[in-house]
């Protein structure tokens, strides 16, 4: 299954998250990493809330505090990173700070040298409030989570600025007239839209009645020159076929959409409408890929680049070989479950020749210790992770463990879907002698798994059983410096 920006802090529109670790795309430097989107409401102020100082920097030197709010910037409400990057670009810039201690507002210039950074950070990318979905997707993720779900995980997130900030895909439906023409005057590029699929028909069947608004507005940013990164969630007999035909057409004729993922239909045992998908389909799933064949042939020869990218679960399910790294356009959707197996297999084969003796020492601190090691994965990227396991020393020293999601059922099977429940019920009790290496993408900012748990308290139970536990983010060279530490 595959989604758009689900991760285990937020779910959105689709069906996935990470199997595999990225690791070539970085969060922006403005992007905090303790509120990953922002509130769905303010927080009980105005402004920006300041969440951290850097010792001796401009902020610091005005008095900037953490708990202060940045209200304005050059006399304009700070209502997100947007209007700050866009108004803090030179060397001074003119703010209202608020100073919850009495309730003051005082104006302020803020002044650096050129090349400096401001020295604050906010808490989240917007301040005013998430903007958040109109739709009524058929195929929305959140619709279909289990009912003692947390309210931060049924949060349906459409808002066009976190897909400028941070990659979230959104569908512009719910967009005013006067904030496109904010994002044209400002050149929001690139965008990153849910398009599912081009004939209004269909499109009012996926999304509902705002449908044609998104087209409208994604047509007025491809006229601006705003480049388009476009998503379609495939759902067998709803948009595939010939619809999916239709829409190819579209974006082979708008050069402005540089990309184009294809996801397919992720579902959950918790809803009634869909019992099947293309994990469960081989020949369906292979007649995907050879449909986009055509389209990727000419567009390497007309743009230079393959645009068309199926998810890697399409080849899973299809039971065909991922395609090579040159094929995936320098990865602009990896986020989306675009080329992360590739990534990640290319990566383990430059283990083996960069890094020999590593794996080596790493198969000798297991074997000297009498232990092994498993790394816990989903069931979708198991055989990926048997690719990095086979590198050491003896056979079986290190293997992977798929854990089946019966927490969400359905066809969920990515390893950053997996909760804590799922894991201890099918890990063994006696772990005497056994290194277990946790993905962290189980995890959200505040170390909850996505049915409530603790890291502490997994880490607590399986030490318990007699296990030695290690978190690493599931790429090779991680997973082997985590193995490395003993």
């Amino acid at each position: 299954m595959s989604e758009s920006t689900l991760t285990s802090a937020d779910l959105a529109d689709g069906g996935s998250t990470f199997d595999v670790a990225p690791s070539s795309p970085t969060v922006p430097a403005y992007a905090s990493t303790t509120a990953p989107y922002g509130s769905l409401a303010p927080d009980g102020g105005e402004g920006a809330l300041v969440i951290a100082v850097v010792p001796e920097s401009p902020a610091d030197d005005l008095g900037i505090e953490c708990g202060m709010r940045v209200l304005s910037v050059n006399g304009k409400p700070l209502t997100d990173m947007i209007v700050w990057l866009w108004e803090s670009d030179g060397d001074d810039v003119e703010i209202e700070v608020f100073d919850p201690r009495d309730d003051t507002v005082t104006p302020a210039i803020l002044e650096r040298f050129p090349g400096e950074e401001w020295g604050m950070e906010f808490d989240g990318a917007v301040f005013d409030g998430m903007r958040t979905c109109v739709n009524a997707c058929v195929f929305c993720f959140m619709n279909m989570l289990p009912k003692e779900s947390r309210n931060t995980l049924t949060i349906r997130d459409d808002d066009y600025r976190l897909s400028f900030l941070q990659g979230n895909f959104v569908t512009l439906t719910n967009m005013t007239d006067a904030e496109v023409d904010d994002a044209i005057d400002k050149m929001l590029s690139p965008m990153n839209v849910s398009l599912h699929a081009i004939t209004p028909e269909c499109r009012r069947k996926l999304i509902g009645r705002n449908a044609p608004r998104g087209i409208e507005v994604l047509e007025r940013f491809l006229d601006a020159g705003i480049e388009i990164h476009a998503q379609i969630v495939l759902c067998p007999g709803l948009n595939d076929g010939d619809e999916l035909l239709s829409t190819l057409r579209y974006v082979e004729a708008h050069p402005g959409i540089t990309s184009l993922a294809i996801v397919p239909l992720g579902f959950t045992k918790h809803q009634k409408r869909f019992a099947t998908s293309y994990s469960d389909d081989v020949e369906a799933s292979r007649a995907v890929v050879r449909m986009l064949e055509p389209f990727q042939q000419r567009a390497r020869t007309t743009r230079g680049a393959t645009v068309f990218q199926l998810a890697d679960e399409f080849y899973i399910d299809a039971e065909l070989p991922v395609p090579p790294a040159e094929t995936y356009d320098g990865f602009p959707q990896f986020y989306d479950g675009i080329g992360m197996l590739r990534s990640f297999l290319d990566e383990a084969d430059a283990l083996r020749r960069d890094r020999a003796e590593d794996l080596s020492a790493a198969g000798e601190l297991l074997a000297a210790d009498g232990r092994r090691a498993l790394v816990i994965c989903g069931e979708a990227a198991q055989s990926t992770f048997d690719a990095f396991c086979a590198a050491f020393v003896p056979a079986g020293a290190v293997s992977s463990r798929a854990i089946k999601n019966e927490y969400f059922g359905g066809n969920v099977n990515v390893t950053g879907l997996i909760c804590a429940c799922d894991l201890m019920a099918q890990l063994p009790q006696d772990l005497a002698n056994v290194t277990v290496l946790i993905p962290d993408v189980m995890f959200n900012y505040d170390s909850l798994t996505l049915d409530g748990v603790e890291r502490c308290s997994i880490t607590a139970e399986l030490e318990r059983r007699g296990a030695t536990v290690r978190y690493a983010t599931p790429a090779p060279s991680q997973l082997l410096d985590a193995l490395l530490t003993g």
